[in-house]
Order: structure tokens, then C-alpha cells, then sequence
């Protein structure tokens, strides 16, 4: 990601194109994050049995149906985890961004405790905010995957299964 950011902002300008460094942090971080969120979706979809897409062209739907349908609700059930991971990364990530001059929670609780001194408090404070910010991701992605989970289908389930 730090590469992305520095081609973004010190390397584009040397072609002729300028960007802002808000601009450049949020498309360095949103090409980062899309593309890992792109090769969780698929491997989503290659986890759907193809079974699955067999039964649906039986049932008289046609390819394009049958995704939609069958195979993306199911894929996304699955996606759901690797995605709240991504997005608390992402949160976490926004720290680097610091590099290219954007001032963001880090860079600025680095400005205020630069004025007085008092590093260790000011960063505690950072870190709690990290803390409770990933939290209540982690919390309100939780509720979603239970309110989106089918029973019997599931890492719950497959567990269970195994110490059984």
C-alpha cells in the first residue's frame, strides 16, 4: 500500500497527473482495499458447489439468473467475514496515509502532542480510539453475520460438526 501511495502522489505528477493528498490517500487506500475485497468475493464464489448453478439451469434459469439468484447470496454470506476484516484493516491503514501529508488521527495526534510534550498520553488516547472504533466494527459486523447466517450452513455449524 505504501508503494501505491508514493506512485500515487510523487509518481503520477512526473506524467502529468496531479492529485491532491487527500485525493491520492483515498484512492491508494480504495484500489488497495478493492482489490482484496475483489479476491474475497471470488474466492466466495468458487466456494459455492457447483452443484448449485447445475440445479438453478435445471430449474429453467439462465446463467446470468442463476448468479444472481443462487450463487451471489450465498457468496456474499460467506464474503461477510473476510470483509469486516478488510474493513478494520482499512481503519488501521488510514495511519500510513500520513506519508503523502494527509492529516489524519495519527498525524495529528503527533502535531498536538509535538506543542506539549506529552507524547505517551496523546498516543494512549490514539490507541483507545483505534481500540474502540474496531470494536464496534467488530460488534455491528458480528450482528450482520448472524442476522445474514442460515442454520446448518456456516463455520459455527462446520466446527460442531467436527468435535462431534
Amino acid at each position: 500500500m505504501l508503494v501505491q501511495l508514493f506512485i500515487l502522489y510523487f509518481g503520477l505528477p512526473s506524467i502529468g497527473i496531479v492529485l491532491s493528498p487527500l485525493y491520492s490517500a483515498l484512492l491508494g487506500l480504495s484500489l488497495n482495499s478493492g482489490a482484496y475485497q475483489a479476491e474475497y468475493l471470488r474466492g466466495s464464489i468458487q466456494a459455492i458447489p457447483s452443484g448449485q448453478m447445475t440445479a438453478a439451469r435445471t430449474l429453467g434459469m439462465n446463467k446470468l439468473k442463476s448468479i444472481k439468484n443462487i450463487i451471489l447470496p450465498q457468496a456474499l454470506r460467506i464474503s461477510i467475514p473476510a470483509w469486516s476484516n478488510e474493513l478494520i484493516y482499512l481503519f488501521k491503514y488510514t495511519s500510513i496515509v500520513s506519508i503523502i501529508q494527509v492529516t489524519e488521527l495519527t498525524k495529528e495526534g503527533e502535531l498536538i502532542a509535538s506543542r506539549n510534550f506529552r507524547y505517551i498520553e496523546i498516543f494512549l488516547i490514539i490507541a483507545l480510539i483505534y481500540i474502540i472504533f474496531t470494536f464496534i466494527f467488530t460488534e455491528i459486523i458480528d450482528r450482520l453475520t448472524k442476522k445474514m447466517s442460515i442454520p446448518g450452513i456456516g463455520v459455527q455449524e462446520t466446527a460442531r460438526k467436527r468435535l462431534a
